[in-house]
């Protein structure tokens, strides 16, 4: 039995691209669930049927009920004994290859049908037969499959070729994470098959993008309880990145989506770029899926050529979400959206949002009767984007929106309009110069202010992260610098900037463990306090910002005893974002952050900072947010705690 299992073992080994064997799932109740027991019959010849010898063996029971017919197909029972002892016979050849392929190469297999062994080679089937026969009308038959696993063995040493040379393979070609194994690692199949996909993966890293491995010989030493494996590897040539050609979407302008990809002809291949490139084109509102695919040989020049499938979304959307904190108050969000205006991926968008002033600025609310019309703040936004005008990749940006805003400590309504160019280096970074103007009326300590704003905003963006609504892993920052003049008579000259940066490292290769961390700084020069409009001012606190505060409630007071706004602000924040389960996390953080009279932080003003801890659950359009925080040396008037509901991480 031993050498019978052998044979099929090697063979089952020798094939570097077959597939471990596929595990079924229990829909039906088959292992282990309740089922319905056959009776006998006088029709057929109905069994039941025991594995044994496999309880030190772990999962080893499942994988040979998997491939074995005669479990499988237990409850259909063969309409004679002949039947059910072939059923056993071929079994015998599907259970050696699963042994071998779980690491057992001294195992051994017996089988009885009604008592009577049967041979793999089908000696004592007519035998076993007989027997069943007997019991047709009466009694199911018993069928039992006895095994003896052995010793697990395990993989000792592994040697790589190169198939051009037969010599060695160059181990400079992969990388020292895909050499790298646990001596005591198990001899089993779907190990050495891992680890030839990660030889492959490293060779196509490394621009070998036809790479593939060519044989596998394993020997099986007995003495030694090991196996020793010689695996051949063809790097095919190195290539670069050929021509990217695109299908898909007629609804959308190729130009528009050919000016998301940034891969130039011959640059060294990677599987890296390729997933960069469809996150790039992925970036478009309109295309709904990406699929980027190598060509099966290279080109004239030595270069692999790229296929680029996409597929549009559904043109049209609508969105809405709810929010709350018990010190910044509720509100409600609502979008309207078309994806494709006018064919060449055109975004036009309408954002609404409502909610009531914070509950220190107003009456008790005592349900929907005493709301006032000046407790409801909100804002109205209106965006088109024009993506790769005439090709290039430049993108037209309008925007237009009013807001009505209102605090403890002032309160305003201001219209603006902007229009501007951004253009793209590549995926993850931009920059962006455009014209921006802002009417509006402000009320606060320094009285009632009529404003214009004429301004011409510069920013710059840098995205690094692995996802745009859940980043694990790299940096985000932006940057922005507004000259304002004094073009009007109630304008104000002045420049405002303000600069976040946040990075992100998971602990883990899922993302089950991640470590955030965020900076801002902002300062206006210029111009006085007082002749800055409100909202214009720097404040910190709030849902976004320092949780545990009421929102835009930390900064100077001017001696005011109430704070008034600064000209700068310096802000932090650290996460610790848990996964309890695939769907749920916990998230500890600490918020620290002020904003300053100067236009530079003096800290002059002390910094304030809050503890807290937050509740995630996941779903595919980002991560719904409960966040629970404590002011740290809590002064009179503030909240002991402070919650925040909303969709999304804080940043």
């Amino acid at each position: 039995m031993k050498r019978f299992l052998g044979v099929t073992a090697l063979l089952a080994l020798g094939a570097p691209q077959a597939a471990s064997p596929a595990r079924a799932f229990d829909f039906f109740g088959l292992f282990g669930a309740a089922e319905e027991t056959p009776e006998p019959s006088s029709d057929a010849l109905p069994y039941r049927i025991e594995f044994a010898g496999l309880d030190e063996a772990e999962g080893l029971a499942r994988n040979l009920q998997d491939v074995s017919s005669a479990w499988r197909l237990r409850l259909q029972a063969p309409p004679t004994g002949a039947g059910l002892a072939r059923r056993v016979v071929a079994d015998f050849p599907k259970l050696a290859e699963a042994l071998w392929a779980s690491g057992y190469y001294d195992a051994e297999i017996r089988a009885t049908v009604a008592g009577v062994p049967v041979r793999p080679d089908g000696h004592g089937a007519d035998a076993a037969a007989a027997a069943a026969e007997r019991l047709r009308g009466q009694a199911l038959a018993p069928i039992r499959i006895e095994i003896t696993p052995g010793p697990l063995f395990r993989l000792r040493k592994v040697a790589l070729l190169d198939a051009r040379s037969g010599q060695p393979l160059d181990e400079a070609l992969l990388t020292k994470k895909s050499l790298e194994r646990d001596p005591e690692q198990p001899a089993r199949a779907a190990a050495l098959q891992s680890m030839q996909a990660g030889w492959i993966d490293a060779l196509r890293a490394n621009s070998y993008p036809l790479a593939k491995v060519t044989t596998a010989k394993p020997t099986i030493i007995h003495p030694e309880k090991a196996m020793d494996v010689v695996v051949t590897i063809d790097p095919g040539p190195r290539a670069g990145i050929g021509e990217v050609r695109t299908s898909g979407s007629p609804g959308i302008d190729p130009d528009v989506i050919r000016s998301y990809i940034y891969l130039e002809q011959g640059e060294p291949y990677s599987p890296k770029k390729l997933a960069e490139l469809r996150k790039s084109i992925g970036r478009l509102e309109a295309v709904g899926s990406v699929k980027a695919e190598d060509g099966e040989k290279l080109d004239a020049n030595g270069n692999l050529p790229i296929f680029v499938q996409t597929a549009e979304r559904k043109r049209h959307a609508v969105g809405a979400d709810a929010f709350f904190s018990n010190v910044d108050g509720p509100g409600l969000r609502a979008y309207w959206t078309d994806r494709n205006l006018f064919g060449g991926a055109e975004r036009l968008r309408f954002d609404v949002e409502g909610g009531l002033a914070p509950f220190g600025s107003s009456a008790t609310y005592n349900g929907l009767s005493s709301i006032r019309l000046n407790d409801v703040i909100g804002r109205a936004k209106a965006s088109f984007v024009k993506p790769a005008l005439f090709g290039s990749r430049n993108d037209l940006l309008l925007d237009a929106g009013f807001v009505r805003e209102k605090t403890d400590y002032y309160w305003a309504y201001y219209g603006n309009g902007s229009a501007a160019i951004r253009h793209r280096f590549s995926d993850t970074a931009s920059v962006q110069a455009g014209l921006e103007f802002e009417r509006g009326h402000t009320f606060d300590a320094f009285g009632p202010h009529d404003y214009s704003l004429l301004g011409f905003p510069l920013s710059a963006n840098y995205d690094g992260t692995d996802d745009l609504l859940a980043p694990t892993n790299g940096f985000r920052a932006i940057a922005n610098v507004t000259p304002y003049v004094k073009a009007f008579g109630d304008s104000v000259g002045m420049v405002q900037s303000k600069t976040q940066i946040s990075g992100y490292k998971s602990l883990d290769e899922d993302g089950w463990y991640v470590l955030a961390g965020r900076v801002a700084a902002g300062s206006i020069v210029g111009a006085s306090i007082e002749d800055i409009p409100a909202s214009h001012r720097f404040f910190a606190g709030g849902g976004g910002s320092v949780r545990g505060y009421r929102y835009r409630s930390l900064s100077p007071d001017a001696g005011l005893g109430f704070p008034v706004g600064g000209r700068s602000l310096l802000e932090g924040s650290a996460e610790a974002r848990i996964k309890v389960t695939r769907d749920i996390g916990i998230v500890p953080f600490y918020d620290i952050g002020s904003a300053f009279s100067s236009p530079f932080p003096d800290f002059q003003s002390s910094m304030r900072s809050s503890v807290g801890i937050g509740l995630r659950y996941y779903t595919g359009i980002g991560p719904v947010r409960l966040d629970l925080a404590t002011p740290l040396g809590r002064r009179p008037g503030e909240n002991k705690f402070a919650i925040f509901i909303g969709v999304g991480e804080s940043f």
